[in-house]
């Protein structure tokens, strides 16, 4: 599915350095399905030891609920390179992270499946934590024009990859990439062969 601008609130997981583990912990990576991940994002956190859910915990207050945008502290999705991580937010039904910074491993595998990683200076970072406790404030985000609106109104670039920004604005992964020139591919091989026939 093509990445479409969109308009939302946001629901704020201010702590720094959170891993893959706590994203999602490592006892439900068993599947190869991304269905169903999203019942366990932060599942340590989310439920207590009876499963049941924790009033405490951001995504379980109402505030959060629909939010399509996860504001995170500093060095999002450190740990492991398990594409599990991006697979459960996304079918959580966030589309976005805001941070100061990610890991690389977890970024390239946000970028691949669809999660759009948004870098935005500590200063925009701080002005978004302030703002997010207006349950109505929202951010814009504009992927073709690479621009994070705040909820003020400032307009924040932010960057990524012509690649990266191209499968995402297409809804193609790298081997849809590759299908998307399937044509100049065999016709290049075409050329190829009969290179080859007439060195023979």
């Amino acid at each position: 599915m093509s990445f479409q601008n969109f308009e939302s609130r946001m629901a704020p997981l201010l702590r720094n350095n959170i891993d893959t583990d706590q994203i999602i912990p490592a006892r439900f990576l068993k599947t190869i399905s991304k269905e169903g991940l999203g019942e366990n994002l932060f599942c340590d956190w989310r439920y207590d030891a009876q499963g049941k859910p924790n009033p405490e915990f951001i995504l379980n207050q109402p505030a959060a609920q629909g939010a399509q945008v996860l504001l995170a502290g500093d060095n999002f999705g450190c740990g492991s390179s398990r594409e599990h991580a991006p697979w459960a937010l996304l079918q959580f039904g966030f589309r976005a992270v805001i941070s100061t910074s990610f890991a690389d491993i977890f970024r390239a595998n946000s970028l691949k499946n669809g999660l759009l990683p948004v870098i935005v200076p500590p200063e925009v970072h701080g002005e978004l934590a302030a703002a997010v406790q207006e349950p109505r404030a929202t951010v814009k985000i504009d992927l073709p024009g690479q621009m994070l609106t705040t909820p003020a109104g400032r307009e924040v670039p932010f960057p990524i990859d012509s690649f990266s920004k191209h499968c995402l604005l297409e809804g193609v992964d790298e081997m849809g990439y590759t299908l998307q020139h399937e044509a100049e591919i065999a016709a290049f091989e075409a050329g190829r062969v009969g290179s080859v026939n007439t060195l023979a």
